[in-house]
């Protein structure tokens, strides 16, 4: 379906996870390693083949709307990745998509609010808050700054999952460390920012062969 100015439909959707999956899988070698100072080593080799199979999965039957794409991509995470990952992510997406309905365009502006509502959803599953040195210091920024720009939400949630680097983990498997969490970046922070580098990423592309035209994709 055509997007208009200031709004995505749904193939902006399944092009943004693509550029995720593509992300996970160049970002897993790291991941995992962050994850092996703190946690079971294992958060890359689950989110490549989580995001692998929501790609094949948007692949074999396309969702119709911005909100069936996240809702089709949350249900895969949850029944594919093992540990917390899956049941998080899955969240994510669900309840984000469940947000945007059936609407078949939305604007930044309501994507982001709808993102607002699955970081909610993952703080309220995980019972974690901002500050635990977990996903959510990446989330909650990234949420923020989406609300200004994409690229604003790349720079916030980057930022969020390096300021957890002095964190002491209050939450997950990191937190049985104590000081010694203290240190190293937290894994899901840094995988949450790789999601919204990849929704920049998306958007400059649509920006860089015209088929935007009200300066979203500007990085």
């Amino acid at each position: 379906m055509t997007e208009t100015a200031g709004t995505y439909g749904t193939e902006f959707f399944v092009r943004w996870l693509e550029a995720v999956a593509e992300a996970v899988e160049r970002e897993a070698d790291r991941l995992t390693e962050l994850d092996a100072a703190i946690g079971d080593a294992d958060h890359g080799a689950n989110l490549r083949r989580g995001f692998t199979a929501v790609r094949k999965a948007l692949e074999e039957e396309p969702p119709t709307a911005p909100g069936a794409v996240l809702v089709a991509a949350g249900k895969q995470l949850i029944s594919t990745v093992g540990g917390a990952s899956g049941p998080l992510y899955g969240t994510l997406l669900r309840r984000a998509g469940k947000a945007l309905g059936d609407d078949p365009q939305v604007t930044r502006e309501r994507f982001a609010g709808a993102l607002g509502e699955g970081v909610e959803a993952v703080s309220r599953l995980g019972g974690a808050a901002p500050g635990d040195k977990t996903m959510l210091d990446a989330l909650g920024p990234g949420v923020e700054g989406l609300k200004v720009s994409f690229s604003a939400g790349r720079d916030r949630a980057g930022e969020g999952a390096a300021g957890t680097v002095p964190l002491r983990a209050r939450k997950g498997r990191a937190s049985y460390l104590g000081e010694r969490s203290a240190g190293h970046e937290d894994p899901g922070a840094a995988s949450s920012a790789l999601l919204f580098a990849a929704l920049a990423a998306t958007a400059r592309a649509e920006a860089a062969d015209g088929t935007r035209t009200d300066g979203e994709g500007a990085a």
